[in-house]
């Protein structure tokens, strides 16, 4: 009997599934992990609103230092806060890499921007949170083509790429075309309830 892994149990503890793997056990099992899990638990407000949060870290897999400075990015952007930090997380490179289509999950994209099979504008670029802009291209390297991941890739494997970006996937290159709609990002996340929790 396979063992669960980590990242399942992470998922059904915030009650979404984090890799395709973890979605068979969720289905399964949809409910947190643990003795009492099945139970149903009154939330109070503030549990609500930090558990909302850490949906959001754990599908960017990003640390709280990270999320916290991307809030005070979108904060100071005069616009909606919520879909303005959602816009500043979906211009990181690995979760645009993921979104191209090129990486299974986040971990995967993170990976491979940090192993330098990625170029920006022609350039290796190995920081994950390197923030991309309406017209730069992400693209991999040459040489990594030819390894495995990077041809099942190819194939058109994973995620059909969303309207924001301009993906020629035989060629493993994507680019920016414009900031994206809240609805078109994949992200399960009442954002407004990440914005109390920081503005409380």
């Amino acid at each position: 009997m396979n063992t669960p892994r980590p990242k399942v149990r992470i998922s059904r503890a915030l009650g979404i599934p984090l890799t395709p793997k973890a979605v068979e056990y969720f289905e399964r099992r949809p409910y947190p992990p643990g003795e009492h899990g099945r139970k149903r638990r009154k939330d109070s407000d503030y549990s609500t609103r930090l558990r909302e949060k850490q949906r959001l870290r754990a599908q960017y897999d990003i640390s709280e230092t990270q999320l916290r400075a991307a809030f005070d990015r979108a904060r100071r952007t005069g616009g909606k806060t919520g879909e303005a930090l959602i816009q500043d997380l979906e211009s990181r490179l690995d979760a645009t890499v993921l979104r191209a289509g090129f990486a299974r999950t986040v971990y995967q994209a993170r990976q491979f921007v940090t192993h330098q099979h990625v170029l920006v504008n022609g350039k290796r670029v190995d920081r994950p949170s390197y923030r991309l802009k309406p017209g730069d291209f992400v693209q991999i390297a040459e040489k990594s083509r030819t390894k495995e991941p990077f041809v099942v890739a190819a194939s058109g494997a994973h995620a059909t790429p969303p309207a924001y970006l301009e993906v020629c996937l035989a060629d493993l290159v994507a680019r920016v075309e414009r900031v994206p709609d809240r609805d078109e990002v994949p992200v399960v996340c009442e954002e407004q309830l990440v914005v109390e929790h920081y503005s409380r």
